[in-house]
């Protein structure tokens, strides 16, 4: 759940501009912007400011709950792709690695395809 406001609109009446009211609420001004445009989660502080700032409302008039709307990781599904695009080109690489010359050592296939994957960048 997140924690919205209604103290935007009701400053209208009450304050002449959101200077006026951060400085009753005892805050910057540049929190009330963040807060305002959405950039800011409420805090504490935030709260007990709206409460000295607006004295004549209830908690119910100055706050209220919404659910959080679930978000999607883009950066992680296009990583998560990515991984799946390399870890394939991986093993059709690790299929046309020529044999080592004759004579020296060999690790097995299935160690050659995790020591080449390690090397890939996450």
């Amino acid at each position: 759940m997140l924690v919205k406001t209604r103290i935007f609109e009701l400053c209208n009446g009450e304050y002449r501009n959101l200077s006026e009211l951060a400085k009753t609420m005892g805050i910057s001004v540049s929190q009330i912007y963040r807060v305002r445009g959405g950039k800011r989660y409420i805090n504490q502080k935030f709260i007990v400011g709206a409460i000295k700032a607006f004295p004549n409302h209830k908690l119910d008039d100055l706050f209220y709950l919404v659910p959080e709307s679930p978000t999607v990781n883009n950066s992680q599904q296009q990583h998560s792709a990515t991984n799946s695009t390399d870890e394939a080109a991986i093993k059709e690489k690790a299929k046309s690695i020529p044999p080592a010359p004759e004579g020296s050592p060999q690790l097995p296939r299935s160690i050659a395809r995790t020591s080449t994957a390690q090397l890939v960048p996450p």
